[in-house]
């Protein structure tokens, strides 16, 4: 029997350009590359060199803090550049791929019959370890630590984020392969959520603990949905996993093979046909954006969504955790009086001279522009409008910033991740970069307090 989660502070935001349930396969390749920023706080140490042929699956560079942590090539080819920065830090890592793919197999085993330590050590030598996130810090798990429990989001209310629902068809055996292993290395539950309608094939999986949520953003947000179930207290470890990472983590189990295909929504207005595309983590962009084709010069490409995702170019790499790419109108001009007259094209949270309350299922076009400029905090008490944790949001961005750790850890910093705070961004009137002032705390406080 499934467990019932209504949220009711937040905002939906409604955009043009949602995919249509239509799945292509996405021309493939040349180059693929692993953004070494998708992996925060990772410290990479490389295991080949420029030029050395490598197998799909095969690890080509490990964690320094934790050697048996592995990161391997989502395809076979040549290893033909490794992007650095200062003090030498490796940024990015390019794989041209090779025509026909081979990949690195390894020994399937009994799942039902497998210790935890057989699947930490699989998962972890295989490469699907990264798709594990944990909270506190939200970075990749710590396999040392035992999670009190494991949450899955199978319901997406980000704007025109991808319909897990329709992505997950077909999956059922990799998803329960992967949750029968997970489920052997945490004593807790395994917290599925799904849309309160959903047909999702991971609400008839066993071995779970089903939620059905309902509301408008974030209401499928991971942690909006721990915070309802499950909170994180000091000295406390939950795990995260994205669906489409478990349909991975399970092909491999069962067949021995990393396969890195993802299936993404290409979305946004500027997209003249949005839809689905099958591709792999780390392909250009540009292989499924151009099939669709774009209907203006000047629009901003984002790797995820609009709230989350970040700056990319059609010659860019499809982000490692990424289920959806966006293109939407740049937002480069200025409105004249733009703050001093009625607003029927724009979304807001407020009734001064807006009206999208008036019609909150309207689908709107909405371009890049921020319409303000940075400024001091104004304090409006809209931000817990908007924000569904039994957390207060403006104190613990102001403990942030100045870097109270005591205070950070009373307001419950441990509990939220940078993506908690992409809609009190969105509303904040004095246009203030609240993910990166969580991003910086968060790791601040790893830092001092590990």
């Amino acid at each position: 029997m499934s467990k019932d989660i209504r949220i009711k502070k937040g905002l939906n935001i409604n955009l043009v350009g949602a995919a249509e349930q239509t799945t292509s396969k996405a021309v493939l390749s040349n180059v693929y590359a692993l953004n070494l920023n998708d992996f925060h706080g990772i410290t990479p140490k490389m295991l080949v060199k420029e030029g050395a042929e490598v197998k799909a699956g095969e690890p080509i560079f490990y964690n320094k803090n934790l050697e048996d942590m592995r990161f391997v090539s989502p395809v076979s080819g040549e290893l033909v550049e490794i992007i650095r920065g200062a003090r030498r830090r490796i940024l990015t890592v390019k794989i041209l791929a090779d025509k026909e793919q081979s990949y690195q197999t390894a020994k399937t085993f009994d799942i039902e019959a497998a210790s935890a330590d057989a699947v930490r050590t699989a998962l972890l030598t295989s490469g699907c370890w990264p798709f594990i996130k944990q909270r506190p810090y939200d970075i990749v798990a710590n396999p040392d630590v035992t999670p009190k429990a494991i949450f899955i989001s199978a319901y997406g209310t980000a704007p025109l984020a991808a319909d897990m629902d329709y992505v997950l068809q077909a999956k059922e055996q990799e998803l329960q392969a992967a949750i029968t292993a997970l489920g052997k290395l945490t004593p807790g539950k395994i917290h599925v959520s799904v849309g309160k309608d959903s047909k999702s094939p991971l609400a008839s999986a066993t071995g779970i603990t089903l939620h059905k949520v309902s509301g408008p953003h974030p209401a499928g947000l991971v942690g909006t949905q721990i915070n309802k179930i499950d909170p994180i207290n000091k000295g406390e470890m939950v795990w995260t996993i994205s669906p489409q990472d478990l349909v991975i983590i399970g092909e491999f189990l069962l067949t021995g093979k990393f396969n890195a295909q993802r299936t993404i929504a290409l979305v946004g207005s500027s997209v003249k046909t949005p839809k689905y595309y099958t591709t792999k983590i780390g392909a250009e962009i540009s292989t499924f954006l151009y099939a669709s084709g774009v209907k203006e010069e000047k629009f901003r490409l984002i790797n995820g969504d609009v709230l989350t995702g970040s700056r990319t170019t059609p010659d860019g790499h499809l982000g490692y955790y990424n289920a959806t790419v966006t293109a939407i109108p740049e937002g480069d001009d200025y409105e004249f009086f733009g703050w001093n007259k009625p607003v029927f094209n724009k979304i807001s949270s407020t009734r001064a001279l807006t009206f999208s309350w008036l019609n909150k299922n309207k689908k709107y076009d909405l371009d890049t522009n921020t319409n303000g400029e940075h400024r001091a905090f104004v304090v409006t008490g809209r931000y817990e409008e908007v924000f569904p944790l039994d957390i207060y949001p403006l104190q613990l961005l102001k403990a942030c910033m100045v870097k109270d750790l005591d205070e950070m850890e009373q307001l419950g910093l441990y509990e939220v991740a940078p993506e908690d705070f992409a809609l009190t961004e969105f509303i904040c009137i004095s246009k203030q970069p609240h993910q990166q002032i969580i991003r910086e705390g968060l790791d601040l406080m790893y830092q001092e307090i590990g």
